[in-house]
């Protein structure tokens, strides 16, 4: 089995450096989300999470950051170990940096409906105590990005993913060595729209690629991972503007992992999740 290459980690560090510079603008959140119809793959899809996450999103001369850390809390229905009536727990951090052209060529970008051009590059990183899986997952990700003209923002991205992992099942009390899957690509969009007084609509789509066969010898499929949000601005009621946001999430998770939702990993690897949202923005 291989190990994660060099050249993802040494995209993650300069992805680091080039995102440490004094900030022109930010906006950092804490956040909520709860719902019932959550899905695992071969753990079911009635899986009820709570989940806490940490957001920051800034501007500089240069490009801008994205930084988010979600700390998932499942219910017993997704065990924390075997024969564990307690839920698993899992941290899930996703870092993206993108490097604004027009501001490093010093040169207008924009045409038609383009607002600008980019390079994205950074990492996810997770970490799960479960019953079987116990996943350890490592990703670097680099590409280019386009910037569609419109309200808000909606960046679109084409990034290849150098992915690895190295799980540690409990049941069979066996520790896989870590495993890198084959270099593919993803198709992704972020956005955030306001319309209407108040309301914004935001999210992301990752349409992936098969990342080759996993670490115990089985196919992949390609996955399709969308996650969108309608939120309103409470806090503008009460002369607050854009501090506190309540809303609604769907998301809709398709061979989930990479695990085909038509094989043994069964309905957990296809989830169809509706959850209540709030964000506490400062």
């Amino acid at each position: 089995m291989q190990v994660l290459s060099r050249t993802p980690i040494a995209i993650a560090l300069l992805a680091l450096a080039a995102g440490a510079q004094a900030a022109d603008w930010s906006d950092t959140s804490i956040g909520f989300r709860t719902g019932n119809k959550f899905a695992e793959p071969f753990e079911g899809n009635n899986i009820h999470k709570n989940i806490f996450d940490l957001n920051h999103v800034s501007g500089y001369a240069y490009g801008s950051n994205f930084f988010n850390v979600d700390f998932l809390m499942s219910d017993k229905n997704d065990p924390a170990g075997a024969g564990s009536t307690n839920g698993a727990q899992e941290t899930y951090i996703v870092y993206r940096h993108t490097l604004d052209l027009d501001k490093v060529l010093k040169m207008p970008m924009k045409f038609g409906p383009v607002r600008n051009f980019g390079i994205t590059a950074g990492f996810d990183v997770n970490a799960k105590t479960d019953a079987g899986y116990n996943s350890k997952k490592r990703m670097a990700v680099l590409g280019p990005t386009v910037m569609v003209d419109v309200p808000g923002f909606l960046n679109i991205s084409l990034l290849e993913l150098w992915e690895s992992n190295a799980p540690y099942n409990t049941f069979s009390g066996v520790s896989t060595p870590r495993y890198s899957y084959k270099v593919h690509p993803m198709l992704t969009a972020a956005w955030g729209i306001p319309f209407g007084p108040g309301f914004s609509f935001e999210g992301f789509a990752n349409f992936i690629a098969s990342k080759g066969t996993n670490e115990f010898g089985g196919p992949t499929a390609a996955e399709t991972n969308i996650d969108a949000q309608v939120m309103y601005d409470l806090g503008a009621l009460a002369g607050a503007k854009g501090k506190f946001k309540l809303g609604i999430e769907y998301q809709y998770w398709k061979n989930k992992f990479g695990n085909p939702a038509s094989g043994p990993a069964g309905s957990g690897a296809f989830a169809k999740t509706t959850m209540v949202r709030a964000e506490y923005h400062f």
